[in-house]
């Protein structure tokens, strides 16, 4: 049987720290990220003045070094905010991952596997469904680099989103509105509205934010429901990664060395759908069963305080 050690909001309801020092930390965050931001600008070419074209402007480096450029400021990100959960708030980093003694790294195995499996499986389903829409990249040199970058950078950056949304900001707004279902709704819509400068965007129009809700909705309600970041950490890390290795194309957020690049006219419409209404639930349905979740009432709407 699991040992908890507190509800993973309830717990920091009466936190001594009133709502400013979140707001404090949440801006020595974005401090620690900026500094990590400052490499890139070592290769911005001479004759680029402004930032109006975007990340246009690096489209002559190589495709590794500038994933790990944009990788970077999350590794500072994440620095920063194991200062702010220490000095700040004089608390652990495993306060504002879960309401277990020690981490489950079994829940974030599992949801990694998971969704791992699934995306592979949707991405062979599309490519037998369409296979002239995709080319192969393979380059055995290149992918290998892009693999040691992708497998030790874009799970800290997962990861770091999830520590600030799921965890920190979810626990600030607990403290501010003494329940579960406005922290919810809060980080995600902040999750969608800060996806909004993704060049998905501008490729598949704003109607796109819907999906980064979504999802916000989706990684908030198995936090709250299982009082912790771990399955959320877990299905943010397989999503990011499992992406960034096996297609890329050239509207996307990440540009790598993948295997496949997807040629296809983006557009939004039943994809959007069958994520949100049918492939999110189903997950949630699953982790339900696997972790005997039960009063799905209290875990979402309960008030405190």
């Amino acid at each position: 049987m699991e040992v908890k050690i507190n509800r993973f909001l309830e717990d920091f309801s009466e936190d001594k720290k009133p709502l400013g020092f979140y707001l404090l930390g949440s801006m020595v965050v974005l401090i620690f990220s900026i500094i990590g931001q400052i490499p890139m600008f070592f290769f911005i070419p001479n004759e680029i003045s402004t930032y109006s074209e975007g990340l246009d402007v690096f489209s002559s480096l190589d495709k590794n070094l500038l994933l790990l450029l944009l990788l970077l400021p999350s590794a500072f990100s994440f620095l920063g905010l194991w200062f702010v959960v220490k000095q700040i708030h004089f608390r652990s980093l495993i306060s504002i991952i879960t309401s277990r003694i020690n981490i489950d790294f079994k829940r974030f195995g599992f949801a990694f596997i998971l969704w791992s499996i699934i995306s592979v499986s949707i991405f062979i389903i599309e490519i037998l469904i369409s296979p002239t829409d995709y080319e192969w990249n393979f380059n055995f040199s290149k992918f290998l680099v892009l693999f040691f970058i992708s497998f030790i950078m874009i799970p800290i950056q997962s990861i770091v989103e999830e520590l600030i949304f799921r965890g920190y900001l979810m626990q600030a707004f607990g403290i501010l509105f003494k329940n579960r279902w406005i922290p919810l709704i809060f980080t995600a819509g902040i999750f969608g509205i800060l996806h909004l400068w993704n060049p998905e965007i501008d490729k598949l129009g704003t109607e796109l934010i819907w999906y980064y809700i979504g999802t916000g909705l989706f990684l908030g309600i198995i936090t709250l429901m299982d009082d912790g970041i771990e399955l959320a950490l877990g299905f943010h890390a397989a999503n990011n990664l499992v992406t960034a290795i096996l297609v890329t194309a050239s509207w996307t957020a990440f540009q790598t060395e993948s295997i496949l690049i997807d040629n296809s006219e983006p557009s939004l419409g039943k994809e959007l759908f069958i994520t949100l209404l049918i492939i999110y639930p189903i997950l949630t349905i699953i982790f339900a069963k696997k972790y005997q979740w039960k009063n799905w009432k209290k875990q979402l709407l309960n008030s405190f305080g």
